[in-house]
């Protein structure tokens, strides 16, 4: 534990009575406090408030701005006995108040307590951060591998990348074959984040896959993933697709899009553009619609790439958006030379732009090339 008082004797009282059940280390003001925490963070701060510089109350209001220290136990040993500064020291975030001159007997018991609340607080901590790794891997699990023998003999290059903001989110890609020269290639976004959004994303991934296995047009798919999802939606999510049916031996890619944004093309000799305009409405939400479809060609060295609002939404420090135009202009400075090189790019474009600002959506880019 930190003990943190600018009189010596105060100091001495404590660390005699603590000593021989804790590791303490001593600062002598503010200052030297919060750079002590910063160095090695301790599993309790006793806290006097006046000091010179840096009273306790701001070293408290500090330490609770910090993610890293946000639940860090702080109990205030103060002279200042009157109830408004008791209520103070909790109003900034102390756990516990205790007025000079203390009983030894006292210190030790709330020393006690704070750290029995503090070791089960880490421990239901722990154990809800071990099941969101193990729903992380359930997840990302869901996703398809091994893309290269989903593409073999399709003359089509595909490559997929999924960053979820949390450990789990509700982005979500498909790369199907069906059939010797048809190939599915799915990118979704479902409403909100954290376990929820992975648990519908789940739902969408599972009915995509069974529609699609059917043959069914890009359209009819969306329609019929719609259908399911409202049959039991009580929490009203939803989710934006954009399914895409690439049929290399016709030349041509046929699209259907559920509230998702457009595609960017990537055509030699052409600046990138973005295709596929047409949407019809987000899935979950309302019986099923005319889902409009779309028809392009697809010639060799042509490149599709799908993307999530991760993407375009992106924020740097001062809240500027990376968006569709600075995606479009990184892709003509740097298109890629194979599908990996394209999304990897898009994806280290993005984290510039963003210049260590949080990630607030998950991230996921598919790009497909035709190369014969």
């Amino acid at each position: 534990m930190l003990v943190v008082d600018d009189v010596k004797a105060n100091v001495d009282v404590l660390v005699q009575a603590l000593r021989g059940e804790y590791k303490i280390s001593v600062a002598l003001d503010g200052e030297k406090a919060l750079a002590a925490v910063e160095k090695s963070p301790p599993d309790l701060v006793l806290l006097d408030i006046v000091m010179p510089g840096i009273d306790g109350y701001e070293v408290c209001r500090r330490l609770r701005a910090s993610p890293a220290t946000r639940e860090l136990p702080i109990m205030f040993l103060s002279s200042l006995e009157d109830v408004k500064d008791k209520a103070r020291g909790f109003e900034v975030g102390g756990n516990d108040y205790l007025t000079k001159p203390f009983e030894v007997l006292e210190v030790k018991a709330r020393v006690r307590s704070l750290l029995k609340a503090k070791a089960y607080a880490d421990a239901v901590k722990a154990a809800a951060e071990r099941d969101l790794r193990i729903a992380r891997e359930i997840q990302m699990g869901l996703l398809p591998a091994d893309l290269p023998a989903r593409t073999q003999g399709t003359g089509l290059d595909v490559h997929a990348l999924l960053e979820p903001a949390q450990q789990v989110g509700g982005d979500l890609y498909e790369v199907l074959r069906l059939g010797n020269d048809r190939l599915l290639v799915a990118v979704g976004d479902v409403s909100g984040k954290g376990i929820p959004a992975a648990l519908f994303m789940a739902v969408t991934m599972t009915l995509l896959r069974s529609m699609a296995r059917q043959h069914l047009a890009p359209d009819e798919i969306l329609r019929r993933v719609n259908d399911e999802l409202l049959e039991q939606n009580a929490r009203g999510m939803f989710v934006t697709l954009q399914c895409l049916l690439f049929e290399p031996s016709k030349g041509q890619v046929t699209c259907a899009s559920a509230g998702h944004h457009q595609a960017a093309l990537l055509a030699p000799g052409e600046p990138p553009r973005l295709v596929f305009p047409s949407s019809g409405r987000v899935l979950g939400l309302l019986p099923g619609e005319d889902i409009p479809s779309e028809t392009l060609e697809l010639r060799p060295g042509h490149t599709l790439v799908l993307f999530t609002d991760g993407v375009s939404e992106a924020y740097d420090p001062d809240q500027e958006l990376f968006g569709e135009e600075r995606l479009l202009a990184h892709l003509a400075a740097s298109p890629g030379r194979d599908a990996r090189e394209t999304t990897l790019g898009i994806v280290e474009a993005v984290r510039r732009h963003a210049a260590g600002a949080r990630q607030s959506d998950d991230i996921t880019v598919v790009s497909v090339r035709r190369e014969s």
